[in-house]
């Protein structure tokens, strides 16, 4: 039984990696705006999703991975918080370079710029506590979906349904179950992590809404 669960929070560790989030964010904002019968070209289906994961995925992880071969990083996951802060400061240059796609290239709805930047301040904050705490980048990183989603839900006035809240919710919980099982972090880390990406996340357009 120990070696399942092992594997399952390994495995979920991996498919709900930090740096997947912007891309998943990307895919559910166009499904969205599908779902609403609002028409958009299949190229920019391609290249919101492709630039994004080239971006925000696909550059930071190369980096991580030569960190890896050079020695300065021991795994993927960057279990060791004293090996972070570089690798998280390159993630969120990337960041800003992603921000500055949404508005000037694919010309993204406020919202959606708007999390974009409190993602990026988001993995800012999340640098500089790990220097002290070991904050769980996961959760921040869910936690900043969430938020992007629950922003599209203020910025279109679409009440979200129960259902989707419990799915994303569940799949909260699940991580957290993970990152404590593998003993990556404590209680209160992933708790943390979780709320600072909702709240730099969804807080932008909130602010925008009331004002």
């Amino acid at each position: 039984m120990k070696r399942f669960l092992d594997i399952f929070a390994q495995t979920i560790s991996i498919l709900l990696y930090p740096l997947w989030m912007p891309t998943v964010g990307i895919v559910l904002f166009c499904c969205a705006l599908h779902s609403l019968q609002i028409a958009l070209p299949t190229a920019y289906w391609w290249v919101a999703i492709g630039s994004t994961f080239f971006i925000t995925a696909l550059i930071p992880l190369s980096l991580i991975l030569v960190d890896i071969r050079r020695g300065a990083v021991k795994d993927l996951q960057i279990s060791n918080h004293e090996e972070r802060t570089m690798p998280y400061i390159y993630t969120a240059i990337c960041y800003g370079f992603w921000v500055y796609f949404l508005v000037k290239t694919i010309h993204a709805p406020l919202f959606l710029s708007l999390a974009g930047v409190g993602a990026t301040f988001a993995i800012a904050i999340v640098t500089l506590i790990n220097r002290y705490w070991k904050i769980s980048a996961h959760l921040t990183g869910l936690g900043g979906l969430i938020g992007g989603v629950l922003s599209y839900h203020l910025s279109y006035h679409i009440y979200p349904s129960i259902t989707l809240i419990i799915v994303l919710l569940v799949i909260a919980l699940i991580l957290m179950y993970a990152r404590l099982w593998l003993r990556a972090h404590t209680d209160w880390q992933v708790i943390a992590g979780f709320g600072l990406g909702l709240l730099l996340t969804t807080l932008p357009t909130l602010i925008v809404e009331l004002c």
